[in-house]
């Protein structure tokens, strides 16, 4: 079972940021499950996985509460 992030409430770069720092504790294949309702995290999380090699497994819209992204932490440098 993944470990759950809840960053509802977090705005522009929070939600990567406080990702990030998450994901850096995390061995590789281990997964994380991030909550946010900042409508920018849609673009900027997938934006990260890309730039970090990281894997987005899931990326999924709650409408008016928010997104949720299942990643897993892969042995890019973070």
């Amino acid at each position: 079972m993944p470990r759950e992030l809840d960053l509802r409430g977090y705005q522009c770069p929070l939600p990567v940021l406080k990702t990030r720092h998450a994901m850096r504790k995390m061995q590789p294949g281990d997964q994380i499950l991030v909550l946010t309702d900042d409508p920018l995290a849609g673009l900027d999380i997938p934006a990260f996985c890309n730039e970090t090699g990281q894997k987005l497994i899931e990326q999924t819209s709650n409408g008016d509460s928010g997104d949720r992204f299942l990643l897993e932490r892969q042995d890019g440098k973070l």
